[in-house]
C-alpha cells in the first residue's frame, strides 16, 4: 500500500474530432494522491496542462458516482481500468503504483465515433432505445401498479438488467464491438415485466434492427462484455434476447 503521493506517466489518446487522425501524447502526472479517483487525477493533470498554455484532455463525466455511465475510458487495455465492477470515476489511484505508465484511450467502435480525445458519441445507444419505443400500458397510480403480481425471480432479473447504465464498456470489451449485452439488458428489463408484454415482439425486432444499422458487430459469446461490465450485467440476458428475437421473428 503506497502512502506517499505518486508520479505517473500518462499516454493519452488525443484526437481533435472524428475526422482527424489521433495520436498518443505523453504527460507526467505529479503529486497524485492514492486516494484520488482516476477522474480527479485527470483534473489535476488538466490543470497542469492549462497552466502550460496547452489544450486540456477532453473526457466525459457527469455524476462521478458510478451512475451516469459517461466516464468511459479504456485504461491499460481494459474498459474502466483494472478493477472489477467499477466505473472509471470509482477507480482510485491506489490501484496503480508510483512510477507506473498508464495508457488511456477512448472506446474503439465504429458505432461510437470520437467527439474529441477520450469522449465518444454514444447516441447510437439512445437511438436503439428510441427504436424500442415505450410501454403503452397505463399502469395507473402506484397502488394499481402494486396490484400486478410479478414473481420474485422475474422481478429480480428485471431489476438486475435495469442496473445497466449504458456506458458502453461491453462494446469496448468485445472484439467485434457488439452491443448485445446492452441491448439484451434493455430488452430483458421490459420483456420480464407484465407492463412490457404488449409491445414485446415489436420491441425486440426494432431494437435489434437499429443495433445492426448502427454498425455494432455480432456477439462472439466470449463473455468479455460481462467480465468488464461495471454493473455485472449477466450474459443470460443475451440468451433471453435471442429467444425473444427468434420467437418474434417466427410470428
Amino acid at each position: 500500500m503506497s502512502h506517499g503521493n505518486m508520479t505517473l506517466t500518462l499516454k493519452v489518446w488525443k484526437q481533435r474530432n472524428k475526422n482527424e487522425r489521433g495520436k498518443f501524447e505523453t504527460y507526467v502526472a505529479k503529486n497524485i494522491s492514492p486516494d484520488m479517483s482516476f477522474l480527479e487525477m485527470f483534473d489535476v493533470v488538466n490543470e497542469q496542462i492549462i497552466n502550460e498554455g496547452k489544450e486540456p484532455i477532453a473526457f466525459d463525466h457527469d455524476c462521478r458516482e458510478g451512475i451516469c455511465g459517461m466516464c468511459s475510458m479504456y485504461i491499460n487495455g481494459r474498459p474502466h481500468g483494472p478493477k472489477q465492477g467499477v466505473t472509471t470515476c470509482q477507480l482510485h489511484m491506489r490501484s496503480f503504483k508510483d512510477g507506473d505508465t498508464i495508457v488511456v484511450e477512448p472506446w474503439r467502435a465504429a458505432a461510437f465515433p470520437v467527439i474529441k480525445d477520450l469522449a465518444v458519441d454514444r447516441s447510437s445507444f439512445d437511438r436503439i432505445m428510441s427504436a424500442g419505443g415505450f410501454v403503452s400500458v397505463n399502469t395507473g397510480n402506484a397502488k394499481d401498479a402494486n396490484n400486478i403480481l410479478i414473481n420474485k425471480p422475474d422481478a429480480d432479473t428485471a431489476f438486475n438488467a435495469a442496473a445497466c447504465i449504458g456506458c458502453g464498456a461491453c462494446v469496448a470489451a468485445c472484439k467485434n464491438a457488439s452491443a448485445m449485452l446492452f441491448v439484451s439488458a434493455k430488452v430483458s428489463q421490459l420483456a420480464l415485466l407484465p407492463q412490457g408484454q404488449i409491445e414485446k415482439k415489436e420491441r425486440v425486432l426494432n431494437m435489434v434492427k437499429q443495433m445492426d444499422e448502427e454498425g455494432f458487430g455480432n456477439c462472439t459469446n466470449t463473455g468479455a462484455c460481462e467480465a468488464e461490465c461495471p454493473k455485472g450485467i449477466s450474459l443470460e440476458n443475451i440468451a433471453r434476447m435471442n429467444r425473444e428475437y427468434l420467437g418474434a421473428s417466427l410470428t
